[in-house]
């Protein structure tokens, strides 16, 4: 009896140990520093997650990573949103979050009545990041589909990501946005694209930027209306939000990757960038 005991326990701690070291080992978590010599000299930071099973499969050519790229939110680090990095990394994506602003850059300002409320500077940056980030990224991750991209993003990291999808519809694959606020999403049914809201009293999307829900429909677009606050939506955000938002993104990924998770908590022209939002308060992010 007291052997059955002993054995059993010791089944448990083998097998909490096992999951701990699955937990801290299964993905792993790079920063590598990049500079622009065409933009003088920019700094261009990337996080890199990747699942290390599937990244050796990739080295060795086996299979072709999956690409999510990772776009943050104004005036927060692109290490902040480890929790959605990690649902695509689980899947077997090459997840890079990317460094859009530097401290020497402007700040994000609003412009009445110009284009996206004068975020258009901002956006050409971000979509000048992100394709010097994937030719950089393609020296060292060489085994990664960089034709078929998710892009993600929050807040001006969602605008980014949408402009990006419109500038490049071909090179897409998915959209997934939080709460971004200027950019009116793509209505062609190209690609399809999840959005998470907030119910947030400041931060609400200009007029035109979320189709209504019969274009959405037809269009594959789901919008997911949350709880929570605007800036519930990154790492610092509370718990639930963080697994409800986790939760949703992963059954949106469901029809698009035949793995389940591992235990772990030359430029073509410009696409019409859509319509002019009339106003915006200058409070807004």
């Amino acid at each position: 009896m007291k052997r059955g005991i002993a054995i059993l326990l010791s089944l448990s701690a083998l097998l909490t140990v096992a999951y701990f070291t699955a937990s801290k080992w299964a993905i792993r978590h790079e920063t590598l520093m990049f500079t622009d010599p065409a933009r003088g000299n920019r700094p261009v930071e990337v996080d890199v997650a990747v699942r290390r099973d599937k990244e050796l499969q990739a080295n060795a050519g086996m299979i072709k990573l999956p690409v999510a790229i990772l776009n943050h939110g104004n005036t927060v680090k692109f290490t902040e949103y480890s929790f959605l990095a990690n649902v695509f990394a689980a899947r077997g994506y090459l997840v890079a979050s990317i460094q859009h602003d530097l401290a020497t850059d402007a700040p994000l300002v609003t412009k009445v009545g110009e284009l996206y409320v004068g975020r258009l500077p901002q956006y050409h940056r971000g979509v000048a990041n992100i394709r010097f980030a994937i030719d950089e990224l393609k020296k060292v991750q060489p085994n990664a589909d960089y034709d078929h991209l998710t892009m993600v993003g929050h807040s001006n990291g969602g605008d980014i990501s949408m402009y990006f999808a419109k500038m490049y519809p071909d090179q897409i694959k998915k959209v997934v946005t939080l709460d971004n606020l200027r950019v009116p999403f793509m209505t062609d049914g190209r690609f399809k694209i999840l959005s998470f809201r907030s119910k947030d009293p400041v931060f609400k999307p200009d007029p035109g930027v979320i189709p209504d829900d019969e274009v959405c429909a037809k269009a594959g677009i789901t919008v997911v209306r949350t709880a929570f606050q605007h800036n519930d939506m990154r790492d610092t955000g509370p718990d639930e939000a963080k697994a409800s938002i986790q939760g949703m993104l992963d059954k949106f990924l469901d029809d698009d990757s035949p793995l389940r998770p591992v235990d772990i908590k030359a430029p073509p022209a410009m696409t019409d960038a859509g319509p002019v939002a009339p106003y915006a308060p200058v409070s807004r992010n």
